[in-house]
Parts: structure tokens; sequence; C-alpha cells
């Protein structure tokens, strides 16, 4: 039995990822989780993506310890490889680039503990949706000589800040979800957080595909390049979609009185 299984919720799909007894990520999960992930990113009718765990009160506990231990052994007389070397195209990291480059959005149904791995996984994702019970969700590599080094020193600055991210990783914190809440971790709290991730995605079923895609890329690539670089994009991609056919549709919806006052 495999550690992934995908459902599809009418156009939203459900990915999720079990792991028994820990629910910890593995080299061998990430790769299962990437080979299910590739073609719901490329497939036109799924137009938003669900990420869960399928343990009781676990999400993804954190990366496989043993895994990192087996890793720095492996490399310890190695030099460093190169920093342009390019970016991964299998395993944990690549999944969590696919994730975040996703030309749909991508919500993290945070059902428990998601801790390393596990929360730098949710952090590549558009939305979190986070239980309040959640007993911990963070960085806490620090605590055992690493550094979070899935993206999570890239990731989170952007979601809550310099200086908060900062003190997250250096100390190692974690946090219950409602605390992460409250700091910004996570964008809601739900009892049922599949439920809620559920209703948000199917919020995206009605918009136009290709004006969500650009508005996903153009905001998430906002804060690596000048303003005057981004603003040229932005007004270059707004032109294309205008073209599109469910651009087209939507405006013209959008023309009625009735709609004009949902706006």
């Amino acid at each position: 039995m495999g550690l992934v299984t995908v459902e599809r919720k009418g156009a939203t799909a459900v990915m999720t990822y079990a792991n028994p007894p820990f629910g910890t990520m593995t080299a061998a999960g990430s790769q299962e989780m990437l080979d299910a992930f590739r073609p719901l990113a490329a497939d036109p009718a799924v137009r938003a993506i669900v990420i869960t765990g399928g343990l009781p009160d676990i999400f993804i506990r954190h990366y496989d310890v043993d895994e990192l231990c087996n890793l720095a052994e492996a490399v310890k007389d190695r030099p460093p490889p190169p920093a342009d070397r390019g970016p991964p195209e299998e395993g944990f990291l690549a999944l969590a680039d696919a994730v975040a480059a996703a030309p749909k959005p991508v919500i993290a149904a945070i059902n428990g503990l998601c801790q390393g791995g596990g929360f730098e996984l949710s952090l590549a994702c558009d939305l979190r949706v986070a239980s309040p019970k959640a007993a911990s969700i963070g960085l806490p590599e620090t605590r055992i000589g690493i550094f979070p080094g899935g993206g999570g020193t890239q990731r989170l600055p952007r979601v809550v800040g310099e200086a908060k991210a900062v003190e997250i990783i250096l100390r190692g914190l974690t946090f219950t979800g409602a605390e992460a809440h409250a700091i910004g971790m996570v964008n809601e709290l739900a009892d049922d957080p599949l439920a809620r991730a559920l209703e948000i995605a199917a919020e995206f079923h009605g918009k136009g595909a290709e004006g969500v895609a650009h508005a996903k890329r153009l905001t998430r690539a906002a804060l690596d390049r000048p303003v005057s670089q981004g603003l040229a994009d932005e007004r270059v991609s707004f032109l294309v979609v205008a073209q599109s056919a469910s651009a087209r549709e939507g405006l013209e919806k959008g023309r009625q009185p009735a709609e004009i006052q949902k706006l």
C-alpha cells in the first residue's frame, strides 16, 4: 500500500499523506507525493489541490530523522555542492518547489502535528488551514543541530516577516494551531481543516483558471524582483488574461447590475 492517496472532490483534488505509525516524511514518501502532484498540477480539470494528513492528529510530523542521519554520514567527507547547480528535479525539495509553482491554488489542511519538513511543505502551499488543537506547528530543527533545509528559511519570512521568522527558526519554536494562527503562520483555524479547505477550494471552481494562475505567479514573485519589473510583468499578463475566454465571460457577467452589487 502506498503512502499517498488522491481523491477527486469535483474540481478539487485531495492528496493525503499517511506514513504510519508516526507520520514522518521520507525520501520515498516525498517522491510518491511528487509523482502524484505533478499530473494534478498539469490537469486543467483540477482547479485546486488540498494536501492533508491521513493519520489522526498528524499532518506530517517532520522529516524522518534516521534518513537525515544517514544523509549526514553519506556527505560528511564530500565538498559542498556549487550554489548554482540548479533546482532539484526529484525528492522533497522538488516537491515543495512544485507546490509553490503550481498554476493553481494549493491549500494545506493541517489536521495535527506539522513540524520541520511537514511545516516547510505547508509553507510552499498558498493557504494553510489548521486545527486549533494541533499540538505542534513550526520549525524545531536547531534543537537537533541542523536548520530548516527544505525552504523554511526562505518561505517563513515571506509569511510572518523577517523578525518573527528569525526568532522562530533560531530558537526552534513550535506552536499550537491557535498560537500559529495568532502570529500569521496559518491563515485560518477550523475544527475540521479538511472540510474548510474544501470549502475554500470550491471558490476556485468558478473562477477563470488563467486569471488565478497569473495572480498566484505574480504575487509570489513580488518580493523577488524590483517593483518596476513586477509591474511590467503584471501589465503584460493582464492583457494576456483579458484575451482568454474565461476572462471575457467573467467580465461580461460582471457587467450585470446584480453581479456588480456582489463585487
